[in-house]
């Protein structure tokens, strides 16, 4: 398994995962890009604060992706049945 050292909002993370590369950076580039709108607007917020609004953000996101796919995974289900 591939170990990858990365720096998001200036803290470096090491981790070891299957995903390829390409993944990686492309999940650092989403973090980065979220970080910047969770703190543009020239007010201080926390690291700490950041990361939990990340990780709150990210954490919806999933949720309602899982949530799209069961109902489009039942709508395939009920057109499968109907043949």
């Amino acid at each position: 398994m591939p170990s990858y050292t990365i720096t998001v909002n200036g803290l470096e993370i090491s981790f070891k995962t299957d995903a390829d590369e390409e993944r990686i950076q492309a999940a650092q580039a989403l973090l980065e890009e979220r970080f910047a709108e969770l703190s543009k607007g020239g007010r201080y917020i926390s690291r700490e604060k950041l990361l939990t609004l990340l990780a709150l953000g990210m954490a919806d996101d999933y949720l309602e992706t899982r949530r799209k796919m069961a109902g489009l995974e039942a709508r395939m289900q009920e057109l499968l049945e109907r043949r």
